[in-house]
């Protein structure tokens, strides 16, 4: 199993938010660090970025794809020109899900899911080696291995994957379904969701126990690289190059087409039946879904274009 981290971080908005929820010990994954004093906000310097930015329309109906990073770093400029301009002139916001407001109800989504009701501990799935490995990769961010042993490996795997990353300054509320979130309730744009909060969680929930054990081991073998496979997606994307994302993304899902099949291929296809039955109505849509999901074979537009529906590049 190679590197499961490049496809999710493009595929999952669930991702960078699960490890959001209270941990064994009504910790939150996030106050395994150290409290700071308060410090002033530090000025970021602006940089440029272009993702890339679809559009499908017909007499009376207009549909963006916009590719999002769930999480990213501040001072990033990607809503301007082209994808504002888009984004001003929807009447609706539409997202992989709708995450809830409350933590609290995250949080009881989640844990039932979360938590393995067979009563298998997660140490008792893992070798020797695998379990000191893990046992060390969650020392080294601060969370205590033996309270998650209740839980299945596929969480875990979440949490982990995340923590590194708000180290290297990747915040959750930086991403850009937070950012678009924000600025549709101001404008008083509805948003909605092609999925649950907990449908997402069941795509990871599902997942045949060798799967989520070899999702946990490639995390934490991969520990040190999750801020460099990251940064190369946010430069791929920042640039708007869907091709150079699916060439980095395939490298993971070449030896787990069974992972791509769930997380990727055919949600792109109930994506694409959903977006065709909206262009029987009129309007204007800003559909904004993981970048993976606009990238490569079997992408949300080849599905739109097995529909008969013509998916053009919008250009800067």
């Amino acid at each position: 199993m190679k590197n499961w981290f490049r496809t999710l971080a493009a595929t999952c908005a669930v991702i960078p938010f699960a490890q959001c929820a209270m941990i064994p010990g009504g910790q939150s994954a996030r106050a395994a660090e150290p409290v700071a004093a308060a410090a002033p906000p530090a000025i970021v310097a602006t940089t440029d970025a272009d993702p890339a930015l679809w559009v499908v329309k017909d007499e009376d109906t207009t549909i963006y794809l916009f590719g999002t990073v769930h999480v990213l770093k501040p001072g990033l400029s990607w809503f301007d020109e082209a994808v504002k301009t888009a984004f001003d002139k929807s009447d609706q916001l539409m997202l992989e899900m709708v995450l809830p407001d409350d933590p609290s109800q995250v949080a009881k989504e989640m844990m039932p899911l979360a938590l393995d009701q067979s009563g298998k501990t997660l140490s008792s799935r893992l070798d020797p080696h695998q379990l000191a490995a893990y046992q060390a990769a969650m020392a080294s961010v601060g969370l205590p291995a033996a309270q998650f042993d209740a839980f299945e490996p596929w969480f875990p795997a979440i949490t982990l994957s995340m923590l590194p990353l708000t180290k290297l300054g990747y915040d959750p509320e930086q991403g850009a379904e937070k950012q678009l979130t924000s600025k549709a309730k101001a404008s008083g744009k509805p948003v909605a969701g092609f999925e649950t909060f907990t449908e997402q969680l069941g795509f990871f929930d599902t997942l045949p126990e060798t799967q989520q054990v070899a999702f946990l081991n490639s995390v934490v073998k991969d520990l040190d690289k999750l801020g460099p496979q990251l940064d190369k997606m946010v430069l791929l994307w920042a640039k708007g190059d869907p091709d150079g994302l699916a060439t980095a993304m395939n490298e993971s899902m070449a030896a787990t087409p069974e992972l791509a099949k769930t997380l990727l291929w055919d949600r792109n296809a109930r994506w694409a039946e959903q977006i065709k039955a909206r262009m029987n109505k009129p309007g204007t849509v800003f559909v904004a879904v993981g970048a993976g999901h606009l990238a490569g074979d079997k992408s949300v537009q080849d599905y739109l274009k097995a529909h008969g529906l013509t998916v053009k590049r919008v250009k800067y």
